[in-house]
């Protein structure tokens, strides 16, 4: 996706443009902070953390969030269930950034903060609330709209009859290995020729499932809306998918 974004700015008159083409996973794993957009932070089906101290959460405080002061962090961190994602915020970078790499180095893959911090969500319009503090996260995972669920596409991987698995990574992702009975068509080209897509994959119409990966779910998710307003019955993993030959390992 880099590539062709590249590309259209360079088409739109910019001069410096570059690629950054390990991508967000390995800006993650470098360290590097990611931010919350303020609708994922509203709506999203996340633990929202206020590390400030008890007194000022009640006070004022996000919606939603709960109570874990990073003077304690280390000792209550554990309460959050480690597949949640997770957004920290706090009244300055300080608090935030250590709490990231605490949960980072934990094992905690989903983790943003809020860009600018309490005042930074004020700054915005965002709504707050008072009263009594919760300090225990409660939080269950549900399916995103389009989402498949994990059983039903490993259940499509051993019986195809049951859905076409398409994996829309790039041809360079393919070639280090994929399941053996899957579609391949990059994202790139999918949306490219979205009009020649039925003669592209096999046993394809509109009524048949389609279950589709990538690396991460993120051009899986794109690959769904584009499929889904043409009318196709499709859905997207949101898990990691690592392939090394013909052996695939999926973590949510």
């Amino acid at each position: 996706m880099s590539p062709k974004s590249a590309g259209q700015a360079v088409k739109a008159g910019y001069k410096n443009v570059k690629i950054f083409m390990a991508g967000d996973v390995a800006w993650m794993k470098a360290g590097y902070p990611t931010y919350a957009n303020y609708g994922w932070v509203c709506r999203g089906n996340n633990v929202i953390v206020d590390l400030r101290s008890a007194e000022k959460a009640k006070e004022a405080r996000l919606p939603r969030s709960i109570s874990m002061p990073f003077a304690k962090f280390s000792e209550t961190y554990s309460q959050i269930p480690a597949k949640a994602p997770v957004v920290l915020y706090s009244d300055d970078d300080t608090e935030t950034l250590a709490a990231l790499k605490i949960l980072r180095e934990d094992g905690y893959k989903k983790v943003a903060l809020v860009e600018g911090n309490f005042l930074g969500w004020k700054r915005v319009g965002g709504s707050l609330i008072n009263g009594p503090v919760e300090t225990k996260p409660l939080w269950t995972r549900s399916l995103e709209e389009g989402e498949v669920s994990m059983a039903d596409f490993e259940a499509a991987l051993k019986d195809p009859k049951k859905a076409i698995i398409l994996d829309v990574r790039t041809r360079d992702e393919r070639a280090t290995g994929g399941y053996p009975k899957s579609q391949h068509v990059p994202l790139d080209e999918l949306c490219k020729e979205m009009d020649n897509f039925i003669c592209k994959i096999k046993d394809l119409d509109k009524k048949k499932k389609i279950y589709i990966h990538c690396t991460t779910g993120a051009r899986a998710g794109m690959a769904y809306k584009e499929l889904s307003k043409r009318g196709y019955n499709a859905s997207f993993l949101l898990a990691e998918v690592e392939c090394e030959g013909k052996n695939c390992v999926i973590k949510e």
